[in-house]
């Protein structure tokens, strides 16, 4: 059932594609006819939210089924942290900048 989910969500992706070129066709034959762009047509319209339905089946379907998530499991514990949290230490960006050295200035 995974390919038939990935060939949906390939069609929308051709169908997405397929609208961007019918739009900028449509917008260089106004061009031509010297009209104001207002709206794409309808047809386009359809497409895209034809598209993003298609998008949407197979963004759920392709992954796989969403698994439980259970908040005592031990699988779940990330870090374990020490016992004394006064003294915890932190890697950060903010190492890579030295430390401004001297009195502050008061105006």
């Amino acid at each position: 059932m995974g390919r038939v989910d990935f060939g949906i969500g390939v069609v929308g992706a051709l169908l997405l594609m397929h609208s961007a070129v019918s739009t900028i066709e449509y917008r260089s034959a106004l061009k031509i006819r010297e009209e104001d762009f207002t709206y794409p047509p309808i047809q386009v319209v359809v497409e895209v939210a034809v598209s993003l339905l298609l998008f949407l089946w197979a963004a759920l379907k392709v992954p796989g089924s969403f698994l439980p998530i259970l908040p005592d499991a031990e699988a779940n514990r990330v870090t374990m942290l020490c016992a004394n949290l006064d003294f915890m230490t932190f890697n950060h960006r903010g190492k890579l900048f030295e430390p401004e050295v001297g009195e502050a200035k008061f105006s």
